[in-house]
């Protein structure tokens, strides 16, 4: 049994004998698979075959070389990890099933800012509250705020002409916890043991060892042997990444230059996507800074600003724009009112005005420091003065292009602090926020303390847009007062959507009207108007994240503009690009769903020069390799890595007695088919050319990858990555062969949250229920790249389905009483070919990667077959054939073996005394299914309920107290009518729809309205409707031979099924007497098949309305 507290969102279990006796067998069979090394997979050896090309070798032993992103080590693995690890380790049995030496390896990554950030943070905790934390006291969790590692950032797009991604992490984790020790201690990791991890190094020596006993629960086909962690504290896997990083730099595809990034003030280095708590994939967005000079300050600015400002200095408001086209039509600058801003030296002749966060951020773009001098806190930039907003409001300013050259400073409620600089340039003739504001300033002066004058300049054209709406080239006036109706700044729904309709038809249907760009299209122009307005001295390029960035370390980064090296990704290499998106459209490449694919296109549209800051660069120490960088094409490492080194850091030698310093670029260039062997390289490198042959065959014959399985995302950066240097690197015939992307995983139909007690470990889920009935639960989750759900009520059921279900095969197979001889009775035959027709579906489902199908044909429908045939052949009097039962019971096994291993493996062990373990066993080889068999099983079962649901409705009327025909409680008769042919009016409408199935294939959405208006026309639709439809899904759906349809034969002997049925439905309708007449032409008479005497000459009404294939049924009382 199960419930849940009344706030707990988590089902409790109150009776666990069932689930322990599972997790018993499970143990014994993850001890016997570990013991046996089972999921060791090898290529095959040159001893074996000495002489083969990789095609050769793949074509005589065929291979599966599937991965997961490896998981990262700050933390146990949860059930979220673990749904992506299903989609690789179900696939990974399904291929051993096929014959294929399947390798499903598994590394640790534990590159970048993470582990670093957290270990710092510990360390602060340690001095500040002891090593054991007895300082800490308990009141100050009452104030703790809620710490989000990975929030959803919602963020508004505003440039139009950008391609953002966005990523919504449903399995984000919401952790009650304000210190880092808090954290760890939720881990459950003991409190004595938290010290530790100051030191960077240990959590590589702690989470690791927890993740392998984690998915060995799990019951995980990996081969222990490759795996490693990342970073130079492997010396073995730094070759392979100084290689790396080294042939990408002489294919100029890393190069250095200067560029925007994420950068981390607190950190003093960029902060790249998995070093970040809250805004992976935010991108820098560039602006335009416009300098408007002061000319006359506003009174009480002058006052607060006099005697700051060195005489012959200018002083300049700088807003940011996106929009610099637009520059001609400014009428105003907008401030906060109640926004404070500064005034900062930019140089000995010039002063910006700012926020403080406007500042901070250009700090870092070449304006109060140099990049050598970056400052690690917001302290080191100190204003020269600071007033309000509402200070500045009359200030007059130069406005660069504006037709209006001096322009003032006005108050905007809506202005952000945090956006921009603070400083807003005012166009209302193509802005709707602009436009209503300005109109309600001009409305009411006093009140916002400015002369009306200020608000009132002429609005220009600029933009003309080509469009059919009326809005005389002044879109914003148009959209405010027209189309959304909109009456005040304060309407921001309607304003949002105003914007965007104006920044969409400015940009991409709009016109210069004005300036030196007079007739070019918006689109052409506004980047010349940008270079102008730099150029002459009136503006500067600005940057800052496009939304919220908080590193690992907590701190908020900015934009810097570095010097730095950079993967060369996009626009800048269009034949890379190309590449790589050639290979995604091929037919050598699976993404499995069309979802995935346009993710793809679209981060390849968008995605440019990348950071690669983690390992260490080879040529350049200063510089480290970013974690994403150094771990995309790392599935080749592992093709190798057991012959390198024994355990995760190399500090054991492998196989061979290789060094790390022998590992040399040219080894690797030989490793992964970039040269070919010769003596200088045998010589140069110390390594034997046997052991070098040998590394290059693990490649040769494991590679390509076949498949990379994934979340979503990991798209926008590691996938698309990964490709790329695929593409750089390895010959094309080595490229991935396909990457499955998953949707993220809600627990209970809610996103995962410690904080509210809805979270799950792996390891937990394992315990709670079993690692079968959890892999049940991860199967019937989801499939689709849409977040999934682990329902717990179903890994909770799973429990009594296993268990009841290997209680039923023990007891079974030891039964002497079932029934032996020839197994070729009616029933049979049906129960034979529904499990041929299972085991093929389900061959399907796991093929397509569909795993939540799979589970339903090899569990729900196999046991369902199994009940039918049960109690058919148990109401009929035959009982269950003896090697019939065995079949099923071992195609069972074999069927859940992908998903539910251990119950299968203990079936096939210790239930059908098989002599090996089932992980080395093939997928059934079974004959094709009958289509009369399987026609005849569902006539069986649409007849049977038919019968069951009429009496069933007798027997409601009954309780009612209404009217019946006859009292299904007293004794009974019942009578079936089975139709010998099809009424003669449907021959008009067989020919109807036979010539359209000829001319269209029924598969023509125009030929369809034409076929269903025929059928009108020429009466009787309701009874034509039904019966039309009836042929079309005959033909188009249920996979029916055309000429059976047309000639409405049926595809069984139906009078020779009834007669099989009726000793069964004497037991389960309980009629005493059944009789079956095979009714004539016109429903009237009709000859009695089963039952007394020979002919019927008045039927019943019934009779009438029977079909060949859909008989009609009377019952009636009998006496006695």
């Amino acid at each position: 049994m199960a419930s849940n507290g009344a706030n707990d969102p988590m089902l409790k279990l109150e009776n666990t004998e069932k689930r322990d006796v599972l997790i018993e067998v499970e143990k014994k069979y993850q001890k016997q698979w570990q013991d046996s090394k089972v999921f060791d997979s090898d290529a095959p050896t040159l001893s074996e075959i000495p002489d083969a090309t990789p095609d050769e070798l793949q074509s005589k032993h065929p291979k599966s070389f599937m991965t997961f992103a490896f998981p990262y080590m700050n933390g146990t693995l949860h059930v979220g990890h673990s749904f992506t690890v299903s989609k690789t380790e179900f696939t990974a049995g399904f291929n051993r099933m096929q014959g294929k030496r399947t390798l499903f390896p598994l590394g640790y990554h534990c590159t970048g800012m993470p582990i670093k950030a957290a270990s710092d943070k510990l360390a602060a905790e340690v001095a500040r509250f002891g090593q054991n934390f007895e300082k800490y006291e308990e009141e100050e969790a009452a104030s703790a705020a809620d710490y989000i590692p990975a929030p959803t950032q919602a963020q508004t797009k505003d440039d139009v002409t950008k391609f953002t991604a966005t990523k919504g992490k449903a399995n984000a984790k919401t952790i009650k916890a304000k210190y880092q020790f808090q954290i760890m201690m939720s881990q459950g990791i003991p409190k004595s043991e938290l010290h530790k991890f100051s030191d960077p190094l240990y959590w590589l020596e702690y989470f690791p060892p927890l993740c392998k006993r984690d998915l060995i629960r799990f019951g995980a086909r990996i081969d222990w042997r490759r795996q490693f962690v990342t970073t130079d504290a492997n010396p073995y896997f730094d070759t392979f990444v100084r290689w790396q990083m080294n042939r990408l730099h002489e294919q100029s595809k890393i190069q250095f230059g200067s560029r925007y990034t994420i950068y981390s003030p607190k950190d003093g280095q960029p902060c790249m996507d998995h070093d970040r708590d809250e805004g992976e994939a935010i991108l820098p967005q560039e602006y335009t800074a416009l300098k408007l000079k002061v000319l006359e300050w506003s009174p009480k600015a002058g006052e607060i600003v006099k005697g700051r400002i060195p005489e012959g200095a200018n002083c300049f408001f700088v807003p940011a724009t996106l929009r610099p086209e637009t520059m001609y039509g400014q009428t105003c600058c907008f401030v906060g009112p109640s926004i404070t801003y500064g005034v900062y030296k930019a140089s000995e002749t010039e002063y910006f005005v700012f926020t403080k966060r406007g500042a901070w951020n250009l700090a870092f773009q070449g304006f109060f420091f140099t990049s050598e001098n970056f400052p690690r806190d917001a302290s080191a930039l100190q204003p020269v003065v600071e007033f309000p907003g509402s200070a500045a409001v009359g200030t007059l300013v130069a406005a660069p292009l504006s037709v209006h050259k001096q322009v003032r400073i006005l108050p905007m409620e809506t202005v952000l602090a945090t956006k921009g600089t603070g400083v807003v340039t005012s166009v209302p003739s193509d802005s709707p926020d602009d436009f209503a504001t300005m109109r309600d300033l001009a409305k009411k002066p006093e009140y916002y303390g400015i002369q009306k004058q200020w608000a009132e300049l002429d609005i220009i054209p600029i933009i003309r847009i080509k469009t059919e709406e009326p809005h005389k080239n002044i879109i914003a006036k148009y959209l405010v007062e027209e189309k959304y109706k909109i009456q005040s700044p304060k309407d921001t729904n309607a304003l949002a959507k105003a914007k965007d309709d104006a920044y969409k038809d400015g940009y991409y249907k709009g016109e210069m009207m004005i300036g030196d760009f007079k007739g070019e299209a918006v689109e052409t122009a506004k980047p010349k108007v940008r270079d102008a307005l730099i150029k002459n001295g009136e503006a500067f390029a600005y940057a800052e994240p496009a939304g919220r960035v908080v590193s690992r370390s907590g701190d908020d980064c900015v934009v810097a503009y570095l010097g730095q090296w950079f993967l060369n990704y996009g626009d800048q290499a269009p034949e890379w690009r190309d590449a790589v998106l050639d290979h995604l459209h091929s037919s050598d490449f699976n993404s499995y769903a069309p979802e995935t694919e346009h993710a793809f296109e679209g981060v390849l549209g968008w995605l440019n020069r990348w950071a690669c800051l983690g390992s260490r660069l080879p040529w350049d120490k200063k510089f480290l390799v970013e974690s994403l960088s150094d771990s995309t094409v790392y599935m080749a490492y592992y093709t190798i890595a057991h012959f390198l080194h024994k355990d995760l850091f190399g500090k054991e030698h492998g196989i061979f007695k290789i060094k790390p310093e022998q590992m040399t670029d040219s080894v690797w260039d030989y490793i992964v088919t970039r040269r070919e062997l010769d003596d200088a390289l045998v010589r140069e490198s110390g390594i034997p050319k046997v052991e070098l042959e040998t590394l290059r065959r693990q490649l040769e014959y494991w590679y390509p990858l076949d498949m990379r399985v994934s979340g979503k995302d990991l798209i926008p950066n590691h996938l698309t990555f990964c490709l790329y240097i695929h593409a750089a690197l390895f010959p094309k015939k080595l490229w991935p062969r396909s990457i499955r992307c998953n949707g993220h995983l809600l627990l209970n139909g809610t996103k995962m949250s410690k904080s509210k007690g809805n979270f799950l470990t792996l390891n937990e889920a394992c315990n709670k229920y079993g690692a079968d009935a959890t892999r049940v639960a991860l199967a019937d989750a989801g499939d689709a790249v849409d977040d999934a759900n682990f329902d717990e009520t179903v890994a909770n059921s799973s429990i009594l389905r296993l268990y009841t279900l290997k209680e039923w095969c023990e007891e079974v197979v030891k039964d002497q009483s079932l029934r032996t001889g020839s197994a070729d009775g009616f029933f049979d035959q049906i129960f034979n070919n529904e499990m041929n027709q299972i085991v093929q579906e389900a061959y399907k489902h796991y093929e397509a990667t569909n795993y939540k199908l799979a589970l339903k044909s090899s569990l729900y429908d196999f046991t369902s077959a199994r009940d039918f045939w049960r109690e058919a052949t148990t109401a009929s009097g035959l009982g269950m054939h003896k090697d019939l039962l065995h079949r099923y019971i071992e195609l069972q096994a074999l069927l859940l073996s992908p998903i539910i291993p251990h119950w299968s493996d203990y079936i096939w062990q210790e239930v059908l005394s098989k002599p090996s373990t089932i992980q080395n066993a093939l997928w059934p080889s079974v004959p094709s299914p009958s289509s009369s068999l399987t026609a005849a099983r569902e006539y069986v079962r649409a007849t049977t309920s038919a019968i069951t649901s009429a009496e069933a409705a007798q027997l409601k009327k009954k309780t009612k107290g209404k009217t019946i025909a006859f009292d299904p409680k007293l004794p009974k008769k019942l009578t079936i009518f089975a139709a010998t042919s099809f009424p003669a009016w449907q021959d008009q409408y067989i020919e109807l729809v036979r010539g359209e199935f000829e001319k269209t294939g029924l598969k023509d959405q125009a030929g369809d309205k034409e076929l269903l208006d025929r059928v009108k026309k020429m009466g009787d639709t309701k009874k034509a409707m039904p019966f039309v439809q009836g042929l079309k899904r005959a033909l188009t759906q249920g996979g029916e031979e055309p000429s059976k349809v047309f000639d409405r034969k049926l595809a069984f002997d139906e009078l020779g099924v009834l007669r099989e049925m009726v000793t069964g439905l004497k037991k389960t309708v309980g009629c005493r007497d059944i009789e079956v007449v095979s009714v004539e032409e016109g429903g009237k008479k009709g000859k009695v098949v089963v039952g007394e005497g020979e002919r019927r000459e008045e039927l019943p009404q019934a009779a009438e309305g029977a079909v060949p294939g859909v008989p009609t049924f009377h019952f009636e009382n009998t006496k006695g």
